[in-house]
């Protein structure tokens, strides 16, 4: 069930990024560098740009400033990759990027380094999923209930600069990977429109009721593929005994959400896993019991993404289930989408 791993190279590139290269892969570099001396960002001209045009243009500047990297986009067709998603999408944002390859391999990672931005960031395809589903506008507010590992916190940056961004995860170890990524991916004009918290993802609708122009609920779940390799066969029973239990921490997660709505306001659920209890069961529970929410249709989501992704028939128009196959490995991913008719 393990796909190709895939690049998502982030709005924040690397055409300005201070003292880096423009996205080029290491063999490539060491070649280059043979014929002749990298250029380098010079440190001083770039904090002068930062101050004198972030006055000059405003918000204008973070999308000259961190404008898509070239030299990224020619590696990666050069190497057989192509972009995911069509421009045919009923929701497809022009800074968007994804690109795959049918032929499997892996791409090089890069590691984290303080204060220094990578170009790009390796996920399954399908992840992105829920981020365009969510269709995140300009100035909105958003909150990622579930952030960690903070890969769909990046793609939404990717999608639209909201008003404010609120990022939480409540598990010590997962929040601090999420740090980690913000870190390595997000430029500093748009670290202030970051909150990164610890919160217990149940009790955030009560502590901000009606906050959130659109939430993402990636749920925790049994990661049908991190499960399926456990090492630890006693891990393994221990997970497969707390799977019973998932279900009703996504649902209190989901009921949170819509707490934390604004009327009119949107939500996407989301796990990557197969498992109806975890997915279609946890929405069909919502709809059942809270009557100020209403389905919205992603079938058009589906018809767009359909050479990529297999989907599972028989859903219902609101819901989706990514099924991985050969040759389109990706997945598990479900998704759903709620609309908040009402307050509370």
């Amino acid at each position: 069930m393990r796909g190709p791993a895939l690049p998502l190279v982030r709005r924040a590139g690397a055409a300005l990024g201070p003292g880096r290269a423009a996205g080029r892969d290491p063999g490539q570099l060491e070649k280059k560098a043979k014929g002749k001396l990298q250029k380098q960002i010079c440190q001083v001209v770039l904090d002068h740009f930062e101050k004198q045009y972030s006055a000059e243009l405003g918000d204008a500047w973070s999308s000259v400033r961190f404008s898509q990297s070239p030299g990224l986009e020619s590696s990666l067709a050069e190497q057989g990759y192509h972009l995911v998603f069509p421009a045919a999408l009923p929701y497809l944002p022009a800074a968007f990027r994804c690109y795959t390859r049918r032929a499997p391999g892996r791409f090089p990672a890069q590691k984290h380094q303080p204060g220094r931005l990578k170009e790009y960031y390796l996920l399954n395809a399908a992840s992105l999923l829920p981020v365009l589903a969510l269709e995140v506008k300009d100035g909105e507010d958003v909150l990622d209930l579930c952030a960690a590992p903070g890969g769909k916190s990046v793609a939404i940056l990717q999608c639209a600069c909201p008003g404010h961004f609120h990022c939480n995860e409540y598990d010590d170890l997962r929040s601090k990977w999420l740090e980690q990524t913000i870190e390595s991916f997000i430029p500093d004009p748009l670290i202030n429109l970051i909150t990164v918290s610890k919160l217990d993802g149940r009790q955030i609708g009560d502590l901000q009721p009606e906050f959130y122009d659109k939430v993402l609920v990636d749920a925790p779940c049994s990661n049908d593929r991190s499960w399926l390799f456990s090492a630890d066969p006693q891990q393994a029973v221990l997970r497969l005994m707390q799977r019973k239990e998932l279900s009703s921490l996504q649902f209190q997660l989901l009921r949170s959400a819509v707490q934390a709505l604004r009327p009119g306001g949107s939500l996407v659920y989301s796990t990557c896993t197969l498992s109806r209890a975890e997915n279609s069961d946890v929405i069909n529970l919502m709809l059942n019991s809270c009557r100020n929410v209403m389905p919205v249709d992603l079938s058009g989501m589906a018809r767009g993404v359909s050479q990529e992704f297999t989907f599972l028939s028989g859903m219902q128009q609101h819901e989706l289930l990514v099924l991985p196959e050969k040759g389109r490995a990706w997945g598990p991913m479900y998704v759903a989408k709620l609309k908040k008719v009402s307050s509370t």
